[in-house]
């Protein structure tokens, strides 16, 4: 199984980014997917989660209203398109495999273990 994330750049605030995550080896279509970010040294911080059929959606409030999560299961691809970028916005995005806070347990500190299968990741570079 694998995931291989694209599409990330230096990118000025106030700008736009779209992420691509493409699966393969594995059925897709029957998982939710997640998107974190990796900062040296602030460990995980989870982006957004969408479930298998694209149905729900869910977002970390620093990214809520300006990133949209979405998924072509005929592709095998999920994406992740981000406007208004910011700064704090900069970080390495890897795509995942489930939803790390299906308990409700929002704000727990996560690790690689709240995963299943996991990407290499597209680095995102906010800056002037």
């Amino acid at each position: 199984a694998q995931l291989v994330e694209s599409g990330g750049g230096l990118v000025q605030p106030g700008g736009s980014l779209t992420l691509s995550c493409v699966a393969s080896g594995f059925k897709f279509d029957t998982y939710a997917m997640s998107w974190v970010r990796q900062v040296p040294g602030q460990g995980l911080e989870w982006v957004s989660t969408i479930y298998s059929d694209g149905s729900l959606t869910y977002y970390g409030d620093s990214v809520k209203g300006r990133f949209t999560i979405s998924r072509d299961n005929a592709k095998n691809t999920m994406y992740l398109q981000m406007t208004t970028l910011k700064s704090e916005d900069t970080g390495l995005y890897v795509c995942g495999t489930g939803f790390p806070y299906y308990r409700g347990d929002y704000g727990r500190s996560l690790t690689r273990a709240d995963f299943g299968y996991w990407g290499q990741g597209t680095q995102v570079t906010v800056s002037s």
